[in-house]
């Protein structure tokens, strides 16, 4: 994960053709968003009480493996038909490996719930695993910066219509009520 975190290209390309790293992918996962969702969970209780911390931390990691699923799913479609080239040979398993440890950088969610610090280093965390995305999509699927860039793109747009917009209704109608 530390190699994912310094964004080690050799690290993508050996864990893209790695057949049996798919556990330790699903573990990098955990970890970024477990760290998240305490960090997260911390923040909750400092303004809310103890009686989201639960639901902040489970409602984190299962939305980071449901985004990483996703994500990777819609970026593999998109660059394996939309934008692929005729040089284009990648496997699902192996970006989905490779986005795994994208999600590296998220382990430092774990100060989200530091005054000040922690929305300097959500943003910073976002922009990070997002360089960090591109990184992977480019050495998974064997792209140019640009096409990965792009691919990365219409994937996120996807992870903020299906995850985040309905996530955080739902916070929202709870808060409420």
């Amino acid at each position: 994960m530390v190699r994912a975190a310094k964004l080690d290209i050799d690290l993508y390309n050996e864990v893209k053709a790695d057949e049996g790293a798919t556990p330790q992918a699903f573990k990098a996962v955990l970890v970024a968003s477990s760290a998240t969702g305490i960090g997260y969970g911390i923040s909750i209780v400092i303004e809310d009480g103890f009686a989201w911390l639960t639901w902040g931390l489970l409602l984190g990691v299962v939305l980071a493996v449901l985004t990483w699923l996703l994500w990777s799913f819609t970026t593999y479609v998109v660059g394996t038909k939309l934008f692929r080239r005729p040089d284009t040979a990648a496997t699902y398993r192996g970006l989905l490996h490779a986005t795994g440890f994208a999600n590296s950088p998220g382990t430092l969610g774990i100060l989200l719930f530091v005054p000040f610090l922690g929305r300097l280093l959500s943003l910073a965390i976002f922009i990070w695993t997002l360089v960090a995305g591109i990184i992977a999509v480019r050495q998974a699927l064997d792209f140019s910066t640009f096409r990965a860039i792009a691919t990365c793109l219409v994937g996120w747009i996807v992870y903020v219509l299906v995850i985040i917009a309905p996530v955080l209704v739902l916070f929202w109608i709870a808060k409420l009520a």
